[in-house]
């Protein structure tokens, strides 16, 4: 069994500042292969001496490879925030369609939501129950809103736009059914 203290990982290399093509072009093969043993993966942890890896990082090759890299990072990056930004103005900007129900079709289908769900509880069903439903089954009923989402990767700005999602979403279940706004209010609250 080799000594994970004069190793490195292809993770912990990403922390050091190393990308997969400087791995690639600088180090080549790892000079240890195998499986992990603390989980289960198809994929072979590759090692690398991490004497090595500080020899290289000292070279020209690194410096100038780490260079371009970093600027490779920022324009991801830029590129990263125009996402955000233009994802961020599609959901301020599209217009959200609540379906507009009889009170009794809006009541059987949060039933049968619920039902669908697996939710089973007690044989009465309350008031408050009953808006908790209907507003959990109109939040359902929007879920296609959620491809406005598509365009973020990773945790860029994605959880600064579910948040925006979400509250145009409530706040038009709100105007659309003014008895489940205290509802919708609640959950925006619960989920900011």
């Amino acid at each position: 069994m080799t000594d994970r203290t004069t190793y490195v990982t292809v993770a912990g290399l990403r922390v050091r500042g190393w990308s997969d093509a400087m791995i690639g072009e600088l180090l080549g093969q790892p000079d240890v292969q195998g499986r992990d043993p603390r989980r289960w993966s198809l994929a072979p942890v590759r090692l690398f001496l991490l004497a090595r890896v500080e020899a290289v990082e000292r070279t020209p090759e690194f410096l100038s490879s780490a260079a371009v890299a970093g600027q490779g990072s920022a324009a991801a990056g830029a590129g990263a925030e125009r996402r955000r930004r233009a994802v961020l103005a599609a959901i301020r900007a599209e217009p959200i369609e609540v379906p507009r129900l009889p009170a009794t079709e809006l009541e059987r289908r949060a039933v049968r939501h619920r039902h669908l769900l697996g939710a089973r509880g007690p044989g009465g069903i309350t008031a408050g129950a009953m808006v908790r439903w209907q507003v959990g089954y109109l939040r359902q009923a929007l879920a296609r809103y959620e491809t406005l989402l598509d365009g973020l990767y990773g945790d860029t700005g994605r959880t600064e736009a579910e948040r925006l999602l979400r509250r145009r979403l409530y706040e038009a279940i709100a105007a659309a059914y003014p008895n489940l706004a205290h509802e919708c209010a609640r959950r925006m609250e619960l989920e900011r």
